[in-house]
C-alpha cells in the first residue's frame, strides 16, 4: 500500500530566515548547521516541533564557543510574517538543551567578553557577599580588573590578571575547581587567592553559587584542556 510521506516543502522555505536569524544572535560563526523538524501544517501554524543546531567557532558577544550542538523544541515563531519577508521572532519562551565545549584557547579569547568579565565580577561578589561584607558590589567598584589569562587542568582553573586601585597595580589569582553539587548550583573549592587580600579572606575555602531558574545543568567537567558542560537553557523572547 502505497503511504503518502509527510510535506516539509515549508521547512525548507522558512529554513533561510531561521539561519539568518541564527546568524543575527552571533557576531561570528565558522560552520552553522540546522535541520527543521516538523510538518507542513504544523510550521504553517507557527509550530516548529524542532530544530537541531550544530556551531562551530561561534564569537556571542565576544565569548567564543567553540563547539556546540544545540536541540530545541516546540517553538513559536511569527509565521505569518516570516512568510511576508519580516525578521523571525520568537512568541514564547523555548527550552533548549545543549553541549558545548570550550577550549583553553576559547577562554583565553574571551576574557575582554563582557559575558565573562560580568560572570567574573559576580564570583567575587559572592566571595565578599559570603563572608558578610555589606554593598559588595558597591565595593568593586573602586577597583579595577583587568583578565590577562586562564588555564585548565584536570578538574581545576586557574585565572589570573591585574587588580588596580588608586592607580596602584597587584596581581590577582583565583585557582580552585568546580563541582557540580545539584542541577541548579556550583560549589567552587578554592585552592589559591592572592590579591584583593584586603577584601578577601585566604582562609575561605568553598563557595556554593545558585545557576539560577533559567539553567538545568545535566554534566560540568573540566580536563584535558578544555570545559564540556550538558545543560538546559530556558530562552527567552
Amino acid at each position: 500500500m502505497w503511504i503518502r510521506q509527510p510535506s516539509n516543502i515549508i521547512s525548507k522555505l522558512i529554513s533561510p530566515a531561521v539561519q539568518l536569524w541564527l546568524r543575527s544572535q552571533v557576531d561570528h560563526v565558522d560552520t552553522l548547521q540546522m535541520k527543521i523538524q516538523g510538518s507542513d501544517s504544523q510550521i504553517l501554524g507557527g509550530h516548529i516541533p524542532g530544530i537541531l543546531l550544530k556551531t562551530k567557532g561561534a564569537i556571542y558577544q565576544g565569548l567564543h564557543l567553540g563547539q556546540v550542538d544545540l536541540t530545541g523544541k516546540n517553538i513559536r515563531i511569527n509565521i505569518g510574517q516570516v512568510i511576508k519577508g519580516k525578521p523571525l521572532r520568537l512568541l514564547e519562551p523555548i527550552q533548549i538543551w545543549g553541549e558545548v565545549k570550550l577550549s583553553e584557547n576559547d577562554l583565553q579569547a574571551s576574557l575582554t567578553s563582557s559575558l565573562l568579565g560580568d560572570a567574573f565580577q559576580e564570583l567575587l561578589i559572592a566571595l565578599l557577599a559570603y563572608q558578610g561584607v555589606s554593598d559588595p558590589r558597591q565595593i568593586l567598584d573602586y577597583y579595577e580588573i583587568t583578565w590577562q589569562g586562564v588555564t585548565l587542568s584536570q578538574l581545576s582553573f586557574t585565572l589570573q590578571g591585574l587588580v588596580t586601585k588608586n592607580e596602584v597595580s597587584t596581581r590577582i589569582i583565583i585557582e580552585g575547581q568546580l563541582e557540580l553539587i545539584s542541577s541548579k548550583s556550583l560549589r567552587l573549592i578554592l585552592l589559591k587567592m592572592e590579591g584583593l587580600s584586603d577584601l578577601i579572606d585566604n582562609s575561605l575555602d568553598k563557595l556554593e553559587l545558585d545557576l539560577g531558574s533559567d539553567v538545568v545543568i545535566e554534566s560540568l567537567n573540566l580536563g584535558n584542556n578544555q570545559l564540556f558542560c550538558q545543560a538546559q537553557l530556558l530562552i527567552r523572547p
